[in-house]
């Protein structure tokens, strides 16, 4: 598990399926209210708080998005207490955790990952060249390297070993094609991994 502060008042969890899978959840029981499911949200709040200092009192927007053979990406946003719901009750009535959770569910096959270093995407690239001949768009989205590729491109049985040399070289996200469409910049329309392997010679 692995806990990122974004602002303030947002959080944003990596869970693997390890992690899942330690707590005898399968990716369906996301999208449902069990006890074991509510347990994993405790653990992840109690964590945020520990590690980061999230204090997840409050009302609480939580966005999980499935990605493709990695994980799960959670994002929390603690929202602010409704004054007119709680207008007529005393103070030792306000719960302490009002665990008033939105929570959106998305699944998404694409599989995006970003890079601070572009030597690093180099590197990265000239490993997966084997594996991926045509596939890829590179992005430069809010100061990083943002490769993006859809699995229709890819071979599905080489999906683990494409994420493992990823994850070792870059991050896994969860921003969509369209939001690096409409607020990042194209700096390689097609065959990413081709075109950075062609110009740009691997450092020794």
């Amino acid at each position: 598990m692995k806990i990122e502060r974004l602002s303030p008042d947002k959080i944003r969890i990596f869970l693997t399926f390890d992690d899942l899978s330690e707590r005898g959840i399968q990716k369906e029981d996301m999208w449902q209210e069990i006890p074991k499911v509510h347990d994993l949200f405790t653990d992840m709040m109690d964590q945020a708080y520990n590690e980061v200092g999230f204090d997840a009192t409050g009302p609480l927007a939580v966005e999980v998005f499935a990605l493709p053979a990695q994980g799960m990406v959670v994002i929390v946003t603690r929202g602010k207490y409704d004054q007119h719901q709680y207008a007529n009750m005393g103070e030792d009535e306000i719960p302490e955790e009002v665990y008033e959770m939105e929570v959106t569910l998305e699944q998404s096959d694409s599989i995006v990952y970003a890079f601070n270093d572009f030597e690093v995407l180099i590197e990265a690239a000239h490993v997966l060249r084997g594996n991926i001949t045509e596939a890829g768009k590179l992005y430069n989205y809010k100061d990083k390297w943002v490769l993006y590729l859809d699995p229709e491109d890819l071979d599905e049985l080489k999906h683990p070993s494409l994420i493992a040399v990823l994850a070792e070289f870059g991050e896994s996200i969860s921003t969509t094609e369209a939001v690096l469409e409409e607020y990042g910049k194209v700096i390689i329309p097609e065959d990413a991994v081709q075109v950075i392997c062609h110009h740009f010679a691997r450092q020794k």
